[in-house]
């Protein structure tokens, strides 16, 4: 607007017209406050549908809409660094969309010509000979096909569509400054909430990031703890948010009009194989997790069964395989028509909240100085006065190096011990030697521990070549899976078992007929209780995932000696599972100088569920013992990590 003119035509107030100008100016003024207050209301009240979610501006030219979150967003940047659609197109994992009607290019949505692809991400465009022509091309493999199907195309002109983190400005405009400026401004922290806030009620505004309660953020973890209760009261909040995030995430997973290929297990038990659509979810199926798996067809009656998954998609085959629970009435005739629902279960995250809470109310739980000093607590250090092994290499496994025979020795003497373990230093060499002459002391078996299923099967292996009687507990949903020490799982041992002829019969029965009689059921059930409590007491060693200890069949059992592996790689109330089985001695193994825990929810990570028990204490001012001499590299390789990690500390066991 030209600037307003208050006084006469040179500045001087006319003779005698002051009140008259005065009465003008405030008219003027009042019109003019009038105005401002339209223009804020502008981008706040009654906005079109295609407004943008973020900051209100609604010019169809402007914005894009987003076909995966159903919801306007505009090419402008506002006061972020990339425009609000593709912001939020990243941070939601979305990728296609469709141009306004009203827009220069009406209703479009942005596909290759070629092939229909319509990841955005991967479109680009090459302009025709003919002046006024583009062509909508993905990146790979349309782009660089030499037989494109027009002469007229030159790949060498492709450009993608997304440039400097916006859309061409020929494809959607961007909004002028003037209209970013009118719009509602908002922060790229403020969208990050949004975003967050979309996952669970879609139809949020930026308005309801100002109601209560919706950005607390839970209590962040402390370094140390008064007592057990604060430490469960911090701690149990964080494990409740990891666990909503998780169900959420698998319960969001189906997936309808799946194929299904029926097969025999040895078994006799039903195996279903299918496999999923691509997503871009962060849900990793892992073998053993339960999937309920309906048909929906009518080519047979409506069924549903559950089972659990035995292969999961790998280098050879993208097929899942789940093995079926109960095999009556399964379709097995029909293939198409199925829905696969991923069946959440709570297991893990109430054995870290019972852990927790036996912290807290059980003093039997961990020995009195493990209590302190896992809390934080001064206290007095202790040594444990055990009969040192003359020689500290165990048998079967390979001789150890200067600085894992210092390990060995300090930590058969010390109730609490954490181990560093740079990559390739032998970090599972040390822990089965620890292990080893822990068993050989003769204070009933040791647990071993790690987060993963792999992790354990390792240290398991190695421990069995020290020639101890070694027991592996597998969750029952993991039973049909097969790993280098089956034969030493539990359900496996007891198959083997000489000394329990009535089971031995049972179980062949079962095997042959795969169903029994209540009353022999009942009696199986009895007599493999029975078995499983001898082969666990009479085990020098038992191994299972730190999970896994929360197993009912270990919680009539105490533990003295309780070793974990890969412990930089659990969150601390997962660590605790194992550790409230009596700890007295606890090792912890592990290197925080490498990946942490993997924690899905932002909000628990944030509070600090992602640091490990083992860094914890490191920062608390428990020494670690490192291990010095790696074997996995080549020296020119190893300096690197010795360097920047590792203080330069890492020697080299190879030469070349």
């Amino acid at each position: 607007p030209s600037p307003l003119q208050v006084n006469g035509p040179d500045g001087i107030l006319q003779n005698g017209a002051v009140d008259e100008n005065v009465a003008k100016t405030s008219q003027l003024l009042a019109e003019l406050n009038f105005e401002e207050d339209e223009e804020d209301t502008y981008y706040t009240k009654d906005l079109p549908v295609h407004a943008c979610s973020y900051c209100g501006i609604h010019d169809p030219a402007c914005v894009v809409y987003c076909n995966t979150s159903k919801k306007w967003f505009c090419n402008g940047r506002g006061n972020t660094s990339g425009s609000h659609i593709v912001n939020h197109l990243v941070r939601a994992k979305c990728k296609e969309v469709t141009l306004h009607k009203d827009g220069p290019l009406g209703e479009t949505v942005l596909e290759c010509y070629n092939c229909g692809c319509r990841n955005v991400f991967l479109l680009g465009f090459i302009p025709a000979k003919a002046d006024s022509v583009v062509v909508l091309l993905c990146r790979q493999p349309c782009a660089s096909q030499s037989s494109l199907k027009d002469i007229n195309w030159d790949s060498s002109q492709w450009q993608p569509l997304i440039q400097d983190r916006c859309f061409l400005s020929w494809l959607v405009k961007i909004p002028s400054e003037q209209e970013q400026l009118r719009a509602r401004q908002i922060t790229a922290q403020q969208i990050n909430k949004l975003e967050e806030l979309w996952k669970e009620n879609p139809s949020a505004t930026l308005e309801d990031l100002e109601k209560p309660g919706v950005d607390e953020e839970p209590q962040h973890v402390l370094l140390r703890y008064e007592d057990a209760y604060q430490y469960q009261n911090i701690f149990g909040p964080l494990v409740k948010l990891e666990a909503d995030y998780d169900k959420k995430l698998k319960e969001s997973q189906t997936q309808d009009n799946i194929t299904v290929r029926w097969d025999l297990g040895l078994n006799k038990k039903r195996i279903a194989y299918f496999t999923l659509p691509k997503t871009d979810s962060d849900m990793r199926l892992m073998q053993g997790d339960e999937i309920c798996l309906r048909y929906k067809g009518d080519l047979a009656p409506l069924w549903k069964g559950i089972g659990h998954v035995i292969k999961v998609p790998d280098n050879y085959g993208d097929e899942i395989a789940i093995e079926l629970r109960s095999s009556v009435g399964a379709p097995v005739e029909v293939t198409h028509n199925f829905q696969v629902d991923f069946v959440w279960k709570s297991t893990s995250f109430d054995r870290m909240q019972s852990a927790l809470k036996t912290f807290a109310v059980d003093e039997t739980s961990v020995s009195g100085y493990i209590y302190h000093k896992l809390l934080g607590h001064e206290v007095e250090d202790v040594i444990i006065k055990c009969q040192l092994p003359k020689r500290f290499t165990a048998q079967g496994l390979p001789d150890l190096n200067h600085s894992q025979v210092y390990a060995v020795k300090t930590v058969l003497q010390r109730p609490l011990s954490l181990i560093q373990g740079p990559p390739g230093t032998g970090k599972t060499v040390t822990s089965a030697t620890i292990v080893y002459h822990l068993a050989r002391q003769g204070n009933g078996p040791v647990l071993v521990c790690a987060p993963s299923n792999i992790a354990v099967d390792q240290l398991t292996e190695k421990i069995h070549q020290t020639g101890l009687k070694v027991v592996r507990l597998c969750a029952k949903s993991r039973e049909a899976i097969d790993s280098p020490v089956s034969f030493l799982a539990l359900h496996n041992q007891i198959r083997n078992m000489d000394s329990m002829p009535e089971l031995q019969k049972l179980q062949q029965l079962k095997d042959e007929t795969g169903e029994l009689s209540s009353a022999d059921e009942k009696r199986y059930r009895a007599l493999k209780r029975t078995a499983e409590r001898e082969l666990l007491m009479n085990a020098d060693v038992i191994c299972c995932t730190c999970v896994g200890a929360g197993d009912p069949r270990l919680a009539k059992m105490q533990f003295r000696s309780i070793l974990i592996d890969e412990s930089t790689q659990a969150t601390e109330p997962e660590c605790m599972v194992p550790v409230v089985l009596g700890a007295k001695q606890l090792i912890l193994v592990g290197d925080h100088c490498q990946l942490g825990p993997v924690v899905m929810c932002k909000k628990a990570a944030k509070a600090g569920l992602s640091q490990s028990l083992f860094e914890r204490l490191v920062v608390l001012g428990i020494r670690p013992i490192r291990l010095q001499v790696q074997y996995r590299m080549h020296p020119a390789l190893s300096a690197f990590p010795s360097n920047i990690f590792y203080e330069g500390s890492l020697q080299n066991g190879v030469t070349a």
